[in-house]
C-alpha cells in the first residue's frame, strides 16, 4: 500500500506546526446521521508536502480510534462511509490530505530548549520520549491521500503521507507560519560537533540518497509493498496550488530495499504528467499510475512491481478506486460527473455501470453475505434529498437485474454497507428513523431507548457481530453517547455517557474512543464529567470503566501522590489519519500489552505540561518515559521501540529501547543534521530497516536516509528469551469469559523476533459470573448494580416475536456480552428463556406505508406495514380497508410481513384501516392517505376586458385536472396581501378603471406553479364579435404566443381600415376553432370625460364605423406569402358584462349569450360528468382547449365552504395514531371584493 509525506520547507515555526499536525490522529466524523468507520480526512493544507506511499496488508500504526466518517466533498451530511469499510482495505483516500493540529503550545517553549541538553538528560535517565510525528511521521504501509483540493477517495490500498511547509520566502498559498526567535533556528551543538566527546557516540549503519533534480517537488508519493520485497516506488510532483494541477513530476524506484533510486520518466514518458500512485491490495507487483487530468487523461499500469509500465487512454476522469477484496484485477471507479464504472482488467478496460450514483457510497460484496462476488451495493441520487438503494451485478447492472434491498427511497448520503450490517436512514416529519439489516436480511428500525432522541448518529464499530453507535442527543453540544447492540444490530443499550468530540478543520467530528490493537475486548474513552475531561478504561467491551492509576513515581524518580478518583492519569486519544504515522496513543497487534500515549497527571486531561506515558502490562501500570513529546515506531514486531524527537529543529539522532521504554540508549542515524519530514518502515515493521525522509535546507532535493538495525543487534530470539504473561485487569484474570496468558520478550533480551514471529496466546474459559452481562434492551444499570426495567419500558412488549412465532425469548433484563465466552455458573440465571406465546388479545395494531409517508403517488404501489406489538399472531386475522372499495383478510400477522402493496388508481384522500382480531379480542388502526399527481401546468381563464364595479369570474385551469389538495394564491392589481382559497375559481369586483393584474400561484404538495393575466377595466365600452376567412383555420396552431401575434396583427389592420386610434382599439383571438376574435371599442376619454350621456353616442358612432369597414371586407392581413386572411364582423357579441345603453342596458343581446355559455356549460357537465364518492375526487383528462373552458378542478358544484368544511380537509396526521390529530386551522376572511365562485368565466385571454 502507499504512503504519503508532505516535504516541509518552511520556517522552523510552520514545521512545528506541521509536525504536531501530524502527531493528532482524529476520528473523522461527517454531520450526517449515520456515519461509518472507515470514513477519510481532508484538508485543503497548502504548501510543500512529502506524500509517502506503502503498501501493507496490515496497519503497522496504532490500535483503532473509532472512526466516525467525514464530510463529503460537496459539503452535505448524512451517512457517510468509505467504501473500503466493506472490504476490509485500507479506507484512507487517495488524496486526503493529512489532519494538521496547530497545537504552538508543543513547539514553543519546549522547541526553544537545545537537543544536546534535552538528549543529555535521557542519557541520564536513561528514559526517553514517544510522541507524535509531525514532521517525522512514521509510515509502514500505504494508504491513498489527497494531493489536491479537491476531495478523493483513494483506491483502497493508495497512500497516505507526511507534509513539509513552504518556506516563509517561498511562493504558493502556504498558511503564514508563526515567527520563531533566531535562537530556536540554531542547530544543537551536540548535532555539530563530531562524536568524540565523553563517550563514544553510538552509530546506526545507514547511507543517504538525494533525488537530484527535484528540489523544486513538493510532494511524493511512496509504494513499498514488503513481502520480502526490496523494491519501492517513488512519485515526486510539483503541484501548484493556485493552479490547482501537478505541473511536474518524477517517478524513482529502488530495487535494494532504499539505498539507491532509478528515475524512470523516459521509460513511463518524459513529457506525462503523473498525479496518483496505486497498488493492488491482493497483489504488491501490480501498480497503477494515473496521468494529471488537466493534462491528459490515462493510467499507467505495471504488472511487475513498476519496472515496466503500459499506458491506456480513458474517456472519463478518474476522483477515486475501490479494489475489490478477493479479485486483483476487479476495481471500480468514480468519475467527476456521479458516474461509476468498472474494470474486470485491471484497469486495461472500463464500462459503465451506474449513472448518478453519490460520491463514497458503492461497495463491493462480501463474500458469505452476498449471493455472488460481482455484486454492487450503490447509492443512487434521486434529488438533493433522496436517494435509492439498489444492487446490482458489476458487468451486468440493467434495470432487469437490478435489486433493491430497501422498498421506497432513502435519505440522500446515508447507505452504510460495513461488514455483515448495511445501514439506512429515512427521515419522516422532520425526523430520522435509522434501519439495519444484518446478514442482508429484511431491513429493521433500530431500536435505541425511547427517549434517545438523536441528533446525529454515528456507526463507528461492526465487528465481532455488533454494532458500535456514537449518538449526539437532543441535550448535548460536544459529547456523544455510546451505544451497544446484540449481535442483530436491533437493539442498543447505553454504554458510556458524554464521550468528548471536537470539531476537526474540515467540520469533521472527532470522538475520543481508541480501541487498543492485541486485547479483545479492550477500550480507553475520554469522559467529561462536570466540565472535567477524564480518561477511562474498560476490558470489557464496555460493560465497566474505571479511570487509569497514574505512575507512582516521575521521569527522574521523584514520587507523585496520585489518590484515585481524585486524581488519576488522562491520555489524549487522537491517534494518526494516517495509519503510519504516529499519533497521541500507539499500540499494536504484535505487541500485546505495550501502550504509548501522551497525556498528563491531575483532575483533568490538560493540553499543558503534556508528557510521555508507556504501560506494559495493558493499563494496569503506567510508567512516564519523556517529559516532552517524541514519535515512537514499533521495530521487530514490537521487539524494540524507536523514538525520534519531535521538533522544528534539524536532527540526527534517534533513540532505542529493546525493553519496553525502560531504558533508552541515543543513536546517530546521520552524520549532518536534517529536517525530518517523514519516517518509513517496511509493512508490517517486521525488518529492520526503516527510511527516513527529510531536507537539509529550505531548498535541497529530498535526502533519503535508509537505516538499518540488524547491526545493533547480536543473534536470533530463542525459546529462552520469551516469558508468560497474564493479561489481568487489577489482578482480575478472567476478561471477557477466558483466562488469557501470552508470551513476551524478556525485558533482558536483546535479539531479533524476525518475520516468523507471531503473537502466542493460551487462553482458558472461566465459568460465568453477572460482570459477564450487561443489561438487555430496555433495562438500566442502577447504583446496585442490578439490571431494572427504564420507566419508558414494559418487559411484556419483548414478546413481540409472539405476533410470528409461537415462543419467545424472556428477558431477565441481562444480555451475555458479545464475544464474551464465559461458560456455566451463572448463565442459567441471567440468560433469556424460551417460552410459549401467551394466549392474548391483539394490542398496539401499527398501520404505516413503508416510507412512513401520507402520501402517495398515483398509479405507484404503495406498501402498507401493518405488527402487533403484543398478540398471538398465528391466531389472529388482519383485515386491510384500503379505502377505494377494496379489503382484504388475511388470516394471520406473519402473511403479511413483507408488507401489502396497493396501487390507487384515483387521485384523493383515502381511510384506509386495519383490524386485528381473535377470539379475546380486537384492535384497529387508522391512516389517511393522500394520492396525488403531479401537477404539470396551469392555466388562469380570466376577461379580456372589465366593466368597473362589476363581479368578474377569474377560474385556475389545472393539467392534470386532479393532483390532490391544491391551495390557490390570488394577488389582485397593486393589493399586497394575498387571498388563499381552495377553490380554483373567485369573483372579483375591479373599482377602479385602467390596466389591472392578477397573478395565481397554485400549490400543490411541494410544486408550485403561477399564471398572471392584465384585465383592461372600463366604466363603458362596445365589443363584437369577429370572425375570418375559413383559410385561417388551417395555419392555427392554437397556442397562447399564436394568438397574441395575431391579435396584435388584427388590431394594426382595423386601425389602418379606420382611423381608430390604439387607445380606444382592443383585440383578442379566443382560443380554439373555428378562429374567432374579439374586439373592444373605449371611450375617448378627453371627448366624453364627465360626460355620460355623450359617451354611448360616441361609442355608437365608433362601433359603426368599425363594422362598416368590417362589411365592406376592408379589414384584411398576410399571415404569411400567399396566404391572405379576410376579418368579418360576426352577427353576435358575446360581451354579457357588457351594457350597451347609457343605463347599461342590453338585456336582450345579454340574455342570449347566456343562453350560448349555458348551453356551452350543459354539453361539458354532459361530456365530463364527475362522480364525487365520499372524499375522492375523479376527472376525466381534456386537451387545452377543453381545459380553457372547463370549470373549478376541484369542486363543480360546491358553493362558498364553511370552515368545518376546510378544517376536515386540512386535517394534520400522525402515522401512528389511531385517530387523526387534528390541527385548528381558522378561515381565511373573504377578501371585501372576493367571493367564491364555481361559475364560468365570461371571456378567456390568450
Amino acid at each position: 500500500m502507499e504512503r504519503g509525506f508532505r516535504n516541509g520547507r518552511g520556517n522552523v515555526s510552520a514545521f512545528c506546526t506541521l509536525l504536531l499536525a501530524l502527531l493528532f490522529a482524529w476520528v473523522p466524523v461527517s454531520k450526517t446521521t449515520i456515519t461509518c468507520r472507515s470514513c477519510q480526512i481532508f484538508d485543503k493544507w497548502s504548501g510543500r508536502e512529502l506524500l509517502v506511499r506503502m503498501d501493507s496488508a496490515v496497519y503497522p500504526a496504532t490500535g483503532s480510534a473509532r472512526k466516525v466518517g467525514g464530510q463529503n466533498g460537496d459539503g452535505s451530511a448524512a451517512l457517510f462511509n468509505s467504501p473500503g469499510a466493506e472490504t476490509g482495505q485500507d479506507d484512507t483516500d487517495g488524496e486526503n490530505r493529512v489532519r494538521m493540529r496547530n497545537t504552538d503550545m508543543l513547539c514553543s517553549n519546549k522547541a526553544a530548549g537545545s537537543e544536546n541538553n534535552l538528549e543529555s538528560a535521557h542519557d541520564e535517565a536513561k528514559l526517553s520520549n514517544t510522541s507524535r510525528v509531525s514532521s517525522q511521521g512514521a509510515l509502514t504501509g500505504s494508504v491513498p491521500v489527497d494531493l489536491k483540493h479537491r476531495v478523493r477517495r483513494a483506491a483502497r490500498g493508495p497512500l497516505s503521507r507526511i507534509e513539509r511547509p513552504l518556506p516563509v520566502f517561498g511562493k504558493g498559498s502556504a498558511r503564514a507560519p508563526r515567527r520563531v526567535p533566531r535562537s530556536d533556528l540554531r542547530w544543537n551543538r551536540d548535532d555539530r560537533r563530531p562524536a568524540t566527546s565523553r563517550q563514544e557516540e553510538l552509530k546506526l549503519t545507514s547511507s543517504t540518497f538525494a533525488l537530484t533534480g527535484d528540489s523544486a517537488h513538493n510532494q511524493a508519493m511512496v509504494h513499498w509493498s514488503g513481502q520480502n520485497s526490496s523494491v519501492i516506488l517513488m512519485l515526486t510532483k510539483l503541484y501548484d496550488f493556485n493552479l490547482g494541477s501537478v505541473t511536474e513530476s518524477s517517478l524513482w524506484r529502488s530495487t535494494d530495499y532504499g539505498t539507491t533510486y532509478e528515475k524512470l520518466n523516459e521509460k513511463v514518458g518524459v513529457k506525462t504528467i503523473l498525479s496518483y500512485l496505486y497498488v493492488s491490495p491482493n497483489n504488491k507487483r501490480k501498480i497503477m499510475l494515473l496521468t494529471d487530468p488537466e493534462v491528459e487523461s490515462s493510467l499507467l499500469i505495471s504488472s511487475d512491481e513498476g519496472a515496466t509500465y503500459q499506458k491506456y487512454r480513458l474517456n472519463f476522469y478518474i476522483l477515486s478506486l475501490l479494489f475489490h477484496p478477493e479479485q486483483e484485477d476487479w476495481i471500480l471507479a468514480y468519475s467527476h460527473d456521479q458516474k461509476l464504472y468498472s474494470s474486470v482488467e485491471f484497469g486495461r478496460r472500463w464500462q459503465l455501470v451506474h449513472e448518478r450514483v453519490a460520491p463514497n457510497r458503492f461497495y463491493w460484496s462480501k463474500l458469505g453475505l452476498d449471493k455472488e462476488p460481482g455484486l454492487i451495493h450503490l447509492e443512487t441520487s434521486i434529488s438533493e434529498t433522496q436517494a435509492l438503494y439498489v444492487t446490482c451485478k458489476v458487468q451486468n447492472c440493467t434495470d432487469a437485474n437490478k435489486g433493491k434491498p430497501f422498498p421506497g427511497y432513502i435519505d440522500a448520503n446515508s447507505l452504510v454497507v460495513q461488514d455483515e450490517y448495511v445501514f439506512v436512514q429515512v427521515s419522516t416529519g422532520g425526523r430520522p428513523i435509522y434501519y439495519v439489516s444484518s446478514r442482508r436480511d429484511v431491513f429493521t428500525p433500530m431500536k435505541l431507548p425511547k427517549y434517545t432522541l438523536p441528533k446525529v448518529l454515528h456507526v463507528i464499530g461492526t465487528d465481532e457481530n455488533r454494532v458500535v453507535a456514537a449518538v449526539q442527543e437532543w441535550n448535548q453540544n460536544d459529547t456523544y453517547n455510546l451505544y451497544v447492540s446484540e449481535s442483530g444490530g436491533v437493539y442498543y443499550t447505553l454504554a458510556l455517557e458524554n464521550v468528548m468530540s471536537s470539531m476537526g478543520p474540515e467540520g469533521n467530528v472527532m470522538i475520543d474512543l481508541y480501541e487498543v490493537a492485541g486485547i479483545k475486548g479492550m477500550f480507553l474513552a475520554n469522559k467529561k464529567i462536570n466540565n472535567e475531561v477524564k480518561t477511562y478504561i474498560t476490558y470489557n467491551k464496555g460493560r465497566d470503566w474505571r479511570l487509569l492509576q497514574a505512575p507512582s513515581a516521575d521521569l527522574r524518580g521523584n514520587g507523585i501522590h496520585c489518590i484515585l478518583p481524585y486524581c488519576s492519569l488522562h491520555l489524549h486519544l487522537h491517534v494518526s489519519a494516517n495509519p503510519y504515522t504516529s499519533g497521541n496513543i500507539a499500540s499494536r497487534e504484535s505487541a500485546p500489552g505495550i501502550i504509548v500515549a501522551s497525556g498528563s497527571i491531575g483532575s483533568e486531561l490538560t493540553s499543558t505540561n503534556v508528557s510521555m506515558f508507556i504501560t506494559s502490562d495493558a493499563g494496569n501500570t503506567w510508567r512516564q518515559i519523556f517529559d516532552e513529546e517524541y514519535s515512537v515506531l514499533y521495530l521487530d514486531q514490537g521487539g524494540a521501540l524507536v523514538a525520534i524527537r519531535h521538533t522544528p529543529l534539524p536532527i540526527r539522532h534517534l533513540w532505542l529501547s529493546f525493553d519496553e521504554g525502560r531504558v533508552w540508549n541515543k543513536y546517530s542515524f546521520t552524520s549532518s543534521p536534517l529536517f525530518v519530514d517523514g519516517v518509513l518502515g517496511e509493512p508490517g515493521e517486521e525488518t529492520l530497516i526503516m527510511t527516513i525522509f527529510g531536507h537539509v535546507s529550505h531548498r535541497s532535493e529530498w535526502q533519503l536516509v535508509k537505516i538499518d538495525f540488524r547491526s545493533i543487534f547480536n543473534r536470533r530470539c530463542m525459546e529462552s528469551d520469551y516469558v508468560q504473561w497474564n493479561l489481568h485487569d487489577q489482578g482480575e484474570h478472567c476478561l471477557m469469559g477466558v483466562k488469557r496468558v501470552y508470551r513476551k520478550l524478556k525485558a533482558t533480551a536483546r535479539c531479533v523476533m524476525g518475520k516468523t514471529y507471531s503473537v502466542t496466546m493460551i487462553s482458558d474459559h472461566c465459568a460465568c459470573t453477572e460482570s459477564d452481562f450487561e443489561c438487555d434492551y430496555g433495562f438500566e444499570r442502577r447504583s446496585d448494580g442490578k439490571c431494572t426495567p427504564a420507566f419508558w419500558f414494559s418487559p411484556s412488549t419483548m414478546s413481540r416475536s409472539c405476533t410470528t412465532e409461537h415462543t419467545f425469548l424472556n428477558s431477565t433484563g441481562y444480555r451475555k456480552v458479545v464475544s464474551n465466552n464465559c461458560t456455566g455458573g451463572v448463565i442459567e440465571q441471567y440468560t433469556a428463556r424460551r417460552q410459549v406465546c401467551p394466549s392474548q388479545a391483539p394490542r398496539g395494531l401499527h398501520l404505516v406505508t413503508s416510507e412512513g409517508k401520507l402520501a402517495a403517488s398515483l398509479a405507484n404501489n404503495v406498501t402498507f406495514l401493518v405488527f402487533l406489538e403484543e398478540g398471538d399472531g398465528s391466531r389472529t386475522s388482519i383485515t386491510v380497508d384500503f379505502g377505494d372499495g377494496n379489503a382484504f383478510t388475511y388470516s394471520n400477522v406473519s402473511s403479511i410481513e413483507d408488507g401489502i402493496k396497493h396501487i390507487y388508481k384515483n387521485v384523493g384522500i383515502y381511510r384506509v384501516s386495519a383490524v386485528a382480531e381473535n377470539s379475546l379480542g380486537s384492535e384497529s388502526a387508522l391512516l389517511f392517505l393522500h394520492v396525488t399527481c403531479q401537477l404539470e401546468s396551469i392555466h388562469l381563464s380570466a376577461p379580456f376586458v372589465a366593466v368597473k364595479n362589476k363581479e368578474v369570474n377569474l377560474t385556475v385551469v389545472l393539467w392534470p385536472s386532479q393532483v390532490g389538495t391544491v391551495t390557490y394564491i390570488w394577488w389582485f392589481g397593486n393589493n399586497s396581501e394575498p387571498v388563499i382559497t381552495l377553490e380554483g375559481s373567485v369573483a372579483f369586483t375591479f373599482s377602479r378603471e385602467g390596466i389591472n393584474v392578477v397573478t395565481v400561484q397554485v400549490s400543490a404538495g411541494s410544486n408550485i406553479l403561477q399564471d398572471r393575466k392584465t384585465i383592461a377595466v372600463h366604466e363603458y365600452f362596445r365589443s363584437h364579435l369577429l370572425a375570418f376567412s375559413s383559410n385561417l383555420d388551417d395555419h392555427n396552431p392554437d397556442v397562447a404566443e399564436w394568438r397574441l401575434d395575431v391579435s396584435r396583427v388584427i388590431k394594426n389592420s382595423m386601425m389602418q381600415a379606420t382611423g381608430v386610434s390604439p387607445e380606444q382599439l382592443l383585440v383578442t383571438v379566443l382560443p380554439g376553432l373555428p378562429t374567432a376574435a374579439e374586439f373592444f371599442l373605449l371611450p375617448d376619454k378627453q371627448v366624453t370625460e364627465g360626460k355620460p350621456d355623450k359617451t354611448a353616442a360616441y361609442l355608437d358612432q365608433l362601433s359603426e364605423l368599425v363594422l362598416s369597414a368590417l362589411n365592406q371586407n376592408l379589414v384584411q392581413f398576410t399571415l404569411r406569402p400567399g396566404v391572405q386572411i379576410t376579418v368579418y364582423a360576426a352577427h353576435l357579441s358575446a360581451a354579457p358584462l357588457v351594457d350597451t345603453s347609457e343605463n347599461h342596458s342590453g338585456s336582450a343581446m345579454l340574455m342570449l349569450l347566456s343562453v350560448v355559455v349555458a348551453g356551452l356549460a350543459v354539453f361539458l357537465i354532459y361530456k365530463f360528468k364527475r362522480k364525487i364518492p365520499g372524499l375522492h375526487v375523479y376527472a376525466a383528462m381534456q386537451d387545452e382547449k377543453e381545459q380553457e373552458m372547463i370549470q373549478s378542478p376541484v369542486s363543480p358544484t360546491d358553493s362558498t365552504p364553511s370552515c368545518s368544511s376546510q378544517r376536515e380537509l386540512l386535517t394534520s396526521l400522525e402515522p401512528l395514531d389511531p385517530e387523526p390529530s387534528t390541527q385548528v386551522i381558522e378561515c381565511i376572511k373573504p377578501h371585501p371584493h372576493v367571493k367564491f365562485s364555481s361559475d364560468l368565466p365570461t371571456y378567456m385571454d390568450v
